[in-house]
């Protein structure tokens, strides 16, 4: 009996603090890893503080490795909308800065086509007031962020949190998706 070898794709989203991007993503069955880094910008290898400051062209980003026979990149795309205000181009809820920008970071042709068609779905469906702010841009390098950021959200439940509750996140999607459309 021949074993057939999996195959996996990767996908890379960035909508504000990569520590609240994560989660949803981890929970997805089909989703094999979710690691949080920096992609967009120009510096090669950047830090947390390089980032931070804005100056790299950097967004914090997750990078979701998943199985595409049980969860397909569409709806990925589907959860990332829901993860973030992608109608804010000048950060994510109380982070400010284009290190905090909505994007979607297509790795082939099939992805970009899918996440052009969805945010003219979402740009259509009058759930936002304002437009949608997200770019939808051909990924360059991916570079994970030090191992401390990594699973936040478990390593510090307390703090993540606190962070979460404090930054509006949670208000902001029961109001927005409690929405019918």
């Amino acid at each position: 009996m021949r074993s057939e070898k999996q195959v996996l794709e990767r996908a890379i989203f960035s909508g504000g603090c990569f520590w609240c991007m994560e989660p949803p993503f981890s929970k997805i069955d089909g989703v094999k890893s979710v690691r949080v880094g920096y992609t967009g910008g120009t510096t090669e290898n950047p830090s947390y503080q390089m980032v931070c400051s804005g100056e790299t062209g950097h967004a914090e980003a997750v990078e979701v490795t998943f199985d595409p026979t049980r969860v397909t990149y569409a709806e990925l795309v589907e959860v990332f909308w829901r993860t973030h205000d992608p109608t804010d181009a000048g950060g994510s809820f109380h982070d400010r800065g284009s290190q905090y920008r909505s994007g979607i970071f297509y790795l082939n042709d099939g992805q970009r086509q899918v996440a052009e068609a969805s945010k003219r779905v979402l740009e259509s469906s009058g759930r936002f007031s304002r437009q949608i702010a997200t770019e939808v841009s051909q990924a360059g390098l991916f570079y994970p962020a030090e191992p401390d950021h990594q699973g936040y959200w478990k390593k510090y439940p307390a703090h993540y949190q606190s962070y979460r509750q404090g930054s509006g996140r949670d208000r902001f999607f029961k109001a927005v998706w409690s929405k019918k459309e």
